[in-house]
């Protein structure tokens, strides 16, 4: 009996992890060397939701590649299992394969993350999106170099980026409030990773133009770049020539500092912030780093993806709506919390899309604060 007892909590155990949905959802992010964090969340529902979890990839020159992105989400629509699709991140060609999902199946709910389309035209197409609250960083991220002593701010990004809107609004709110408290802020043009040079060009170039910064405008400068791919050689260089490095492009303890440090993270603690922001703040503190970088202790694009599925789940059961605040801003808190207790995640709607959800969490600080 003792035996029999035991072997059901183990088959209630695992059938509590893979707690079925009762439909598909349908997963679409960049590879590993494009987004780690948010391809990472999606093994991480694959292996809470298993076969009813299907995961595809767009490609890496997904600005050259759009049909086949547009492709691959529309493929998905096939199965008339899938009920949702969640996509992080949302590149170019997004809007099109929803509206073209649309055309097909009207049943079918999308939650987009970090979105590199208009907030007007991804607004009118996904259900619901999720996205930092990146015009409310350009005052944030000053703020924290202010706080960390910085004199002077080099902004690296490429004309492609600067065509975003959130992200030019950024780069403007960080330029102004930059002067406002008498810091130095200077926008370097780095390569496009999607251009001719290709991510290795531009991840050379970071690393050999850190020094000829640092070399101009001296010890107290800090750095922040527009681009994914530019964070680990950034790390790198910091750490080896100096200066100050100002948060990911997408807020995370797991954004290239893994790499950077040498650090390999134990299978059994992927999804534990608390140890993996220890770590990380031994191997700086270690390096001399302390005081001189920062992040947010959350890793936003994989929570956009593990939130997403249950936001997703929750519009497809009609639990919540894709404008109630309140419930997105639950779902979402209660899935950062199991990666970090103390998260303290600040919600908004970004005016007049009240299915546009911007999130915004405090720095930490590594070798300052407490983990």
């Amino acid at each position: 009996m003792k035996k029999l007892a035991v072997l059901l909590v183990v088959v209630l155990f695992i059938t509590s992890l893979y707690a079925a949905l009762g439909f598909k959802i349908g997963v679409v992010t960049g590879t590993v060397s494009q987004g780690e964090d948010e391809y990472r969340g999606a093994e991480n529902v694959v292996k809470k939701y298993g076969k009813e979890i299907i995961h595809v990839t767009y490609p890496d020159k997904f600005m050259q590649e759009q049909e086949t992105t547009i492709a691959r989400i529309v493929e998905l629509a096939y199965d008339p299992q899938v009920k949702a699709i969640v996509i992080c991140q949302g590149v170019p060609g997004t809007t099109a394969a929803i509206r073209r999902v649309k055309e097909m199946r009207k049943d079918i709910v999308f939650v987009v993350g970090v979105p590199h389309e208009d907030p007007a035209v991804i607004s009118s197409a996904a259900d619901v999106i999720l996205e930092v609250d990146t015009p409310g960083r350009g005052k944030t991220i000053v703020e924290l170099a202010k706080k960390m002593g910085v004199e002077t701010i080099i902004h690296y990004s490429f004309p492609r980026h600067m065509s975003y809107k959130l992200l030019a609004e950024r780069k403007d709110i960080m330029e102004k409030t930059a002067k406002e408290m008498g810091i130095n802020f200077v926008f370097v043009s780095a390569p496009d990773p999607l251009g001719e040079q290709g991510l290795t060009g531009a991840q050379q170039f970071i690393l050999e133009d850190v020094p000829r910064q640092l070399a101009k405008y001296g010890p107290k400068t800090g750095f922040f770049s527009t681009n994914c791919g530019m964070q680990e050689p950034l790390q790198k260089a910091i750490l080896k020539h100096g200066g100050y490095y100002l948060e990911p492009c997408c807020p995370s303890p797991t954004h290239g500092f893994p790499g950077a440090l040498g650090i390999s993270i134990p299978e059994d603690k992927k999804g534990d912030m608390t140890y993996i922001l220890r770590v990380v703040n031994q191997k700086i503190v270690e390096q001399g780093g302390a005081g001189r970088f920062a992040t947010w202790p959350v890793p936003m694009n994989m929570l956009f993806v593990e939130a997403g599925v249950e936001i997703a789940k929750a519009l497809v059961q009609k639990k919540i709506s894709p404008t109630n605040l309140n419930g997105i801003k639950l779902i979402v808190t209660e899935e950062a919390k199991k990666k970090y207790p103390k998260a303290e995640l600040q919600v908004r709607t970004l005016d007049p899309y009240k299915n546009y959800y911007m999130f915004i969490h405090k720095s930490v600080i590594f070798g300052v604060d407490k983990f």
